[in-house]
């Protein structure tokens, strides 16, 4: 499913709206997304109250070396793994000392990654004390799977800062 424009837009308002008025930071660790979790973020002017950074971890080794995600969850899970997005999500906000994270991590296409199938993706949200993350089987082609997956990791941070 190709999330709308107008779909886009409002949840980037609701997260502007909840971190302004609840006065939070928030970071962001990017794999799959490529940095459109960021951008999108900063689409709407006022973003720098509460964006403190955002780290596109493409590879391995930056997710290994700079945020510091263990060898033994990557070696035991892959990077397209629910682990690996719960522990970049946890390991950006302890580094970028934010109030909450999110993550992204999968494989949006086209070919099969760690054999794993396209469409695969885990996105995670984190804040001190509590980490929430959710599995994606998406269907699009990549430029829709990365639009989806940007939108479902905000809508999951969303549901976890609303608690």
């Amino acid at each position: 499913m190709n999330p709308s424009a107008q779909e886009i837009a409002g949840t980037i308002a609701a997260v502007h709206r909840l971190f302004r008025e609840k006065g939070l930071t928030l970071s962001v660790a990017e794999s799959c997304t490529g940095g459109l979790i960021s951008h999108y973020i900063t689409n709407l002017p006022g973003a720098s109250i509460f964006f403190n950074a955002g780290i596109v971890s493409y590879s391995e080794k930056i997710k290994r070396d700079v945020l510091g995600i263990s060898d033994s969850t990557i070696s035991d899970f892959g990077v397209v793994s629910e682990e690996t997005a719960r522990e970049m999500a946890e390991k950006t906000r302890l580094l970028a000392k934010t109030d909450y994270a999110v993550s992204s991590t999968g494989n949006i296409g086209p070919d099969s990654l760690e054999g794993k199938e396209k469409g695969l993706v885990y996105i995670a949200a984190s804040r001190e004390g509590e980490t929430v993350s959710r599995e994606l089987r998406l269907k699009g082609d990549r430029e829709e799977n990365k639009k989806e997956a940007a939108l479902e990791a905000l809508r999951l941070l969303i549901e976890l800062a609303q608690r």
